[in-house]
């Protein structure tokens, strides 16, 4: 009969785990991404996203904080927001060795996303040296830090990827909006031009599936008054 020897957790190297976040908001007409610069090294002054380490405790006594309270809380951190109000979402861990100089480190990455309402309100967390909305277009300008090029473009293929079957615009559009403004975020999202009668047959499949409804007034035009819209409450993207 054979015996199984277990192996004391010490015994095996460990890495570092981290969480970070890619922040958008649609600001003048254009997607973009929450970059703080780093004030120490390494990578000091460079631009990268916002984001820290996981909190661990005593192994035999407390454990630390799960990852999703990491990414709450570095969000809160990192942005100044009151909790639950932005959407997040974990999308994928990021673990290439040598991808942080100083360890091996493992980063689980979020996306949120941040209605143009609030972006004005965002402001540094005490270990930046700034912070700045930058333009998804001028990205390919930017040397950034560690990996984070190559997150923000996943990133992104996941957001536009999710318009095509969920809700997810809810949480970068204002409260209300008319035809016209919807189908603009979608643009502004995909990073092209939509068919305006396409766009209004998909728009219109939305009220019948009960994703959204008319809204109360009208929005004042060049042409005519318009109708005016909202996400249904039982279809507003969580923000938890």
């Amino acid at each position: 009969m054979s015996q199984t020897h277990s192996t004391p957790l010490v015994h095996f190297a460990r890495p570092f785990v981290a969480v970070d976040l890619v922040i958008f908001t649609i600001q003048d007409a254009d997607l973009k991404v929450l970059l703080i610069q780093r004030d120490e090294p390494p990578f000091q002054g460079q631009w990268a996203l916002p984001g820290g380490f996981v909190r661990v405790g005593d192994a035999h006594q407390d454990q630390g904080e799960d990852l999703e309270a990491a990414a709450h809380r570095e969000l809160a951190e990192e942005t100044g927001l009151p909790a639950g109000s932005v959407y997040l979402e974990q999308l994928y861990t990021f673990g290439k060795a040598y991808r942080d100089p100083r360890a091996r480190v493992l980063s689980v990455a979020h996306y949120a996303l941040v209605r143009p309402d609030r972006s004005p309100f965002v402001k540094a967390g005490g270990d930046a040296a700034a912070v700045w909305w930058f333009s998804i277009r001028e990205l390919h300008t930017l040397t950034l830090a560690f990996d984070h090029c190559d997150i923000i473009g996943m990133a992104l293929l996941r957001i536009r990827g999710k318009l095509d079957y969920s809700d997810i615009a809810f949480s970068l559009v204002p409260p209300t909006f008319s035809i016209t403004e919807l189908r603009v975020v979608y643009e502004i999202i995909l990073g092209k031009s939509l068919d305006p009668g396409n766009f209004r047959r998909r728009f219109h499949r939305m009220i019948d599936d009960q994703i959204l409804e008319e809204a109360p007034g009208k929005r004042l035009t060049s042409a005519r008054p318009a109708k005016i819209y909202r996400f249904r409450p039982m279809h507003k993207a969580s923000a938890n």
